[in-house]
């Protein structure tokens, strides 16, 4: 693209929002005529537990939150597999040290994404729940017409607290503690059901972790681990740069003023909470794609655009254009978009539907 061309864009863009910011601006002016109280935060609430906050457009920033991202572009199938084969087992690694509060909060994010018995109705999430924002991505098939299994589970853990590839590690390291893991006798060789999440603590760093990515999933080498197996990683930003892997429970400094500032995490924890969406948005990618060579648009499979990416930072319906969308919050502020297992609540980004040809939520209001 030539600077000329860009220019020409950056200067489209600006007079929009420059626009779209006078006109919403008027409509609110005139609407607060006839209201006797003034809301603290720009909104188009619908119900009482229900709002949009207005945040900045996300283009202004430079950063590129999850593996992937680029201009949105046609989702193909590209004729490899996806995780059909059920149940998908999720062989989880704690690299790092962790309280046991954030390790039940990510398991119960994980478990769940797969439905709940009418039986177990003790343990039943409300409606909508994780596991109806996993069923778009039950949607997504193989050449044989299989869709991505609906039930998850967490097969086994290993806890890394030695840290055994040190406090910083690269992409190739992330692979060697997966490799550690299985060559040591923790976890199995599960070509057919399994994937590998391992998730780093706050103090340790990974290669490109709030410079350019939050999380990341790919396939492992049989160089390095002795086989081919899908796994992701994703790290707790808590303490690095929540501003932006943990947005929008945190917003980075040019965003002041801008909007209605961070929201309040469902879970009261801006690190781990903000992680769970990313582990979200990794799952769902990892499941539709685990070899790269199944569903991506873009051309190129080691830049794709995945069925998280055409949907980063959007949240509830009406999101986009500096929106995150229509999500709820709790009698204490804490927002969120679905329910999970023992009275969890948590906030994750939608996802591509094949369906609808459009991000979608299970909290839709449309």
């Amino acid at each position: 693209m030539s600077s000329t061309t860009l220019h020409s864009k950056l200067s489209l863009l600006l007079l929009f929002l420059t626009t779209f910011s006078f006109l919403h601006q008027n409509v609110i002016s005139s609407t607060s005529a006839t209201t006797t109280k003034t809301a603290s935060f720009q909104t188009l609430n619908t119900k009482p537990d229900i709002f949009n906050p207005k945040l900045p457009p996300r283009s202004l920033s430079s950063s590129k939150k999850f593996e992937g991202s680029s201009d949105l572009v046609n989702l193909r199938y590209h004729m490899g597999p996806v995780l059909s084969s059920s149940p998908i087992n999720i062989y989880l690694i704690w690299y790092g040290k962790w309280a046991l509060p954030q390790k039940r909060l990510i398991k119960d994010f994980l478990l769940s994404i797969s439905p709940t018995s009418a039986s177990a109705s003790a343990s039943a999430a409300a409606s909508p729940s994780v596991s109806e924002w996993w069923r778009t991505v039950s949607l997504y098939t193989d050449q044989t017409g299989a869709n991505v299994s609906r039930s998850v589970v967490v097969a086994r853990e290993y806890a890394d607290l030695k840290y055994s590839h040190g406090s910083h590690l690269t992409r190739l390291s992330v692979q060697q503690v997966i490799a550690n893991a299985v060559k040591s006798g923790p976890f199995p060789v599960d070509h057919k059901h399994g994937i590998y999440l391992i998730l780093t603590s706050q103090d340790v760093t990974v290669q490109d972790f709030c410079r350019a990515v939050c999380g990341f999933h790919y396939f492992t080498f049989p160089s390095l681990v002795g086989y081919t197996l899908p796994y992701a990683w994703v790290g707790n930003s808590g303490k690095q740069c929540p501003e932006v892997c943990a947005y929008p429970f945190a917003v980075p400094g040019y965003m002041a003023g801008g909007g209605p500032g961070a929201l309040s995490p469902p879970n009261r924890d801006v690190g781990v909470d903000g992680m769970i969406s990313v582990i979200a948005h990794e799952l769902a990618e990892l499941a539709s794609n685990p070899l790269v060579n199944a569903w991506y648009a873009g051309e190129d499979p080691t830049a794709p655009t995945e069925i998280g990416d055409l949907c980063e930072g959007l949240y509830g319906t009406g999101g986009g254009g500096g929106y995150i969308g229509q999500v709820m919050r709790d009698r204490e502020g804490r927002t969120y978009n679905v329910h999970g297992r023992n009275g969890r609540r948590f906030l994750v980004q939608w996802i591509w539907s094949p369906v609808l040809k459009a991000c979608a939520g299970p909290n839709a209001l449309d």
